[in-house]
């Protein structure tokens, strides 16, 4: 049975296209949907509450995604998890076939499972991504992944048209056995928003799993989510994660480059990338979200807080 878990901040109406286009899917074995709301301030769970077969969980803090997700897992039922965006909109066949790849007896060593996204233009989104390194995070603090795609996380250099075996599969659309994510402790809740999917991929990759991509199921993913209102703070928990991922997979070396690059030579890229475009609203959104980082860092050395 598959259990549908859904972390609500200030959705809006887009969390209810989300649910109409779960309940209208084709799968039969959908045992419970799981809403669980960090303290939105907008009208998003006034227009689902009540609604059958939805439970809604209130957390009393906005607790992250990772948080948020562990703690509605430990109300589900199902053997089966799909964390699903609720800027997403799932297409009538892609849980059943998802619900397919993971159950099919030649498939047990199949951990993760995504599925093709595309977005408000009917483009095909980069969904999938490699395992980082220190070499491939450098490449992107430097911008190089923008001219040589290969070199960096992102599979951008790949048109997703196929369905393979992946490193990682973004997280707006992420199917995982049960059993593999309480074995391995579900998301890592030192990182409050990205990354936090990306980690668990490689530790499920670790502990012998494997992520596969369906290009032959689909999605709808706007992209950025909620996080669109707040822009320069979406920046600063990207830079965030960032570094607690080079600190915790990477070595000391390794993490200390790539920590060095992000604080240094990023924030200089990203400006000269919004001068030469003319965006003073990108540029002021960076040195806000460098701020945050900066205001941060303190807590972080001198006290272990990662959040």
């Amino acid at each position: 049975m598959l259990s549908v878990v859904i972390v609500n901040w200030n959705s809006g109406p887009q969390l209810r296209e989300c649910l109409d286009s779960i309940e209208g899917s084709d799968v039969s074995a959908v045992w419970e949907i799981v809403v669980i709301d960090n303290l939105s301030s907008d009208d998003s769970l006034a227009l689902v509450e009540g609604r059958s077969g939805v439970r809604v969980m209130r957390a009393q803090q906005n607790m992250g995604f990772a948080a948020a997700c562990n703690l509605a897992v430990k109300q589900c039922r199902g053997d089966l998890l799909l964390f699903l965006n609720p800027d997403a909109v799932a297409n009538p066949q892609a849980l059943s076939a998802c619900v397919n790849s993971l159950t099919s007896e030649d498939r047990r060593n199949i951990g993760v499972v995504g599925v093709q996204l595309f977005d408000a233009n009917g483009h095909i989104s980069q969904s999938c991504a490699r395992f980082p390194t220190p070499w491939r995070y450098l490449a992107q603090s430097f911008g190089l992944d923008k001219v040589f795609p290969l070199l960096g996380v992102n599979m951008a250099d790949w048109d997703h048209s196929e369905s393979r075996q992946v490193d990682h599969v973004i997280g707006a659309f992420y199917m995982v056995r049960r059993e593999v994510f309480e074995t391995l402790g579900g998301f890592d809740e030192r990182f409050f928003l990205y990354l936090e999917d990306l980690d668990f991929s490689l530790r499920a990759h670790q502990a012998g799993w494997q992520s596969v991509y369906l290009a032959d199921v689909q999605a709808f993913h706007a992209g950025g989510g909620t996080s669109k209102q707040i822009k320069a703070r979406r920046l600063f928990y990207s830079l965030r994660s960032r570094m607690l991922y080079a600190f915790k997979h990477f070595s000391f070396l390794g993490a200390l480059l790539v920590c060095s690059a992000i604080l240094v030579v990023e924030p200089i890229t990203r400006s000269a990338l919004a001068v030469c475009t003319g965006s003073w609203t990108s540029l002021r959104e960076t040195w806000s979200a460098y701020l945050m980082l900066l205001r941060w860092l303190p807590r972080w050395m001198f006290k272990g807080q990662t959040r």
